[in-house]
């Protein structure tokens, strides 16, 4: 099976870096209570190899909690503003700096409509330095924000509506929020990526359009993104993982035989993660269950592409997660830009 060409529906770099195999790329990892925050730098050489822009990418893994719960939403939100403010420091961005929030995305279609719910929370205060610069206290940044839209409904390119923006009020950095799409089922609604190597909308349910990024717009610009959505091929294939290790805790806890496969249900123990043996698996799947993943996703995708069958799947509960993650980043960004709203921050 040929994979040189193969490619990963996924968003997120450091999916991408497991995936190519990219050992040189710098990657770290911060783990912090329940969260853990990956950083991974890009370099030019490796951009294309990875098909992500060189660049910084910010991870902040929010599996390990529940964002539905105060506490919990407290704790990632302080991380996220910990993140955006790195990002800005490594622009030089400053608080005498003019910003733009864009929010892309479509606020008719829920897994889509996160940089729009996004734009609804966000201080914006461009109007105050406008009508009354002198009232305006100590601790605001003079901020925009919009969302333009798709271009399904608007019929103009996004790129071209924000640059139209940028040189009109004279923006100095952008921050653009989108839903991505990634690779693994266990990512959906749980990974908020910034980074400061822009963004190309529409490209998490692959209709990517003209990238936002300091290259095309001339000023910095900071992406910020969670993956809202998977591929039936994603799910198909996570699904053959999941029985693999399944089938390997019953075959080592002695509660069944390959040849009787037939089990109850029951959550996944913790301490076999494993695979079964070469053997085991192939009497369980045959041959196609000795493939790697990659071989594995490329035939799903060869199967299931051509029939119409690579749904684009979201989770049931998309709307509150939807509702809640927007707060919370709008938040993030509230306290990132201003000092005066960080410093007499109260979760609501």
């Amino acid at each position: 099976m040929d994979l040189d060409n193969f490619q990963v529906r996924t968003d997120l770099a450091f999916e991408l870096v497991d995936v190519k195999g990219a050992n040189d790329v710098i990657t770290e990892e911060i783990k912090e209570d329940k969260l853990i925050i990956k950083r991974t730098i890009v370099p030019d050489h490796l951009s294309e190899k990875l098909g992500k822009r060189s660049g910084v990418y910010y991870a902040l893994d929010i599996q390990g909690i529940n964002i539905h719960d105060h506490d919990d939403a407290k704790k990632c939100e302080d991380a996220l503003t910990y993140i955006i403010k790195e990002v800005m420091k490594l622009e030089n961005i400053n608080p005498s700096h003019k910003g733009l929030v864009v929010g892309l995305g479509n606020a008719n279609v829920t897994p889509d409509s996160l940089g729009p719910a996004v734009i609804e929370n966000v201080i914006v205060t461009r109007h105050m330095f406008i009508l009354n610069p002198e009232e305006v206290s100590e601790g605001i940044s003079n901020v925009s924000a919009f969302a333009p839209g798709v271009m399904g409904n608007t019929g103009i390119e996004t790129y071209d509506i924000v640059e139209a923006i940028v040189n009109k009020i004279k923006i100095d950095y952008v921050i653009v929020v989108d839903a991505l799409a990634a690779k693994s089922v266990a990512r959906v609604n749980k990974t908020i990526q910034v980074t400061n190597a822009g963004i190309s909308p529409g490209s998490g349910v692959g209709n990517s359009r003209k990238e936002l990024s300091k290259d095309t717009l001339g000023i910095p610009v900071i992406a910020i993104g969670v993956p809202t959505v998977v591929d039936a091929v994603t799910i198909t294939s996570d699904t053959i993982d999941l029985l693999l290790k399944y089938f390997n805790e019953k075959l080592n806890k002695k509660e069944t035989k390959v040849d009787k496969i037939v089990v109850g249900p029951q959550k996944l123990d913790e301490n076999f993660k494993g695979y079964p043996t070469e053997e085991q698996t192939r009497q369980i799947f045959g041959e196609f269950g000795l493939l790697s993943e990659n071989e594995k996703i490329e035939l799903l995708k060869e199967v299931l592409t051509p029939n119409g069958y690579n749904l684009m799947v979201t989770p049931k509960e998309v709307d509150i997660d939807i509702a809640d993650l927007s707060e919370l980043i709008s938040s993030a960004i509230d306290r990132s830009l201003h000092s005066l709203v960080d410093k007499n921050y109260i979760i609501s």
